[in-house]
């Protein structure tokens, strides 16, 4: 007897129900899609902007490195850059280390 009670509370357990999968999977991908508008897609567009600036350098600007060293662009190779940071020092940097122009300063084209 207590065997058939046993059996008849096992076949009484609820059921998934069709589509409950898909119901658990929407908030998980509903996080996604904003995780990835509001952090991916801004990060992936100021990587490309900072992309075009190196790449638009040019001799005579002046610029500040990621570490924090101003100077002046005197030699540009394809990877690195030469900087004046001082009267009679130059330094080599990777270009990739550019963070930016110094602030205050002017484009070349502009003087």
């Amino acid at each position: 007897m207590p065997s058939q009670i046993l059996a008849g509370v096992i076949a009484q357990a609820p059921q998934g129900q069709p589509g409950s999968g898909l119901a658990m999977l929407l908030p998980m991908i509903l996080v996604f899609v904003i995780f990835y508008f509001l952090v991916i897609r801004p990060q992936q567009k100021q990587m490309k902007k900072h992309q075009e600036y190196l790449n638009s350098l040019k001799v005579g600007d002046e610029v500040v490195t990621n570490s924090g060293i101003f100077g002046r662009i005197e030699d540009i190779d394809d990877k690195t850059v030469r900087l004046e940071i001082a009267r009679d020092v130059r330094i080599r940097v990777l270009k990739s280390q550019i963070a930016g122009p110094q602030p205050g300063a002017e484009p070349t084209g502009k003087k």
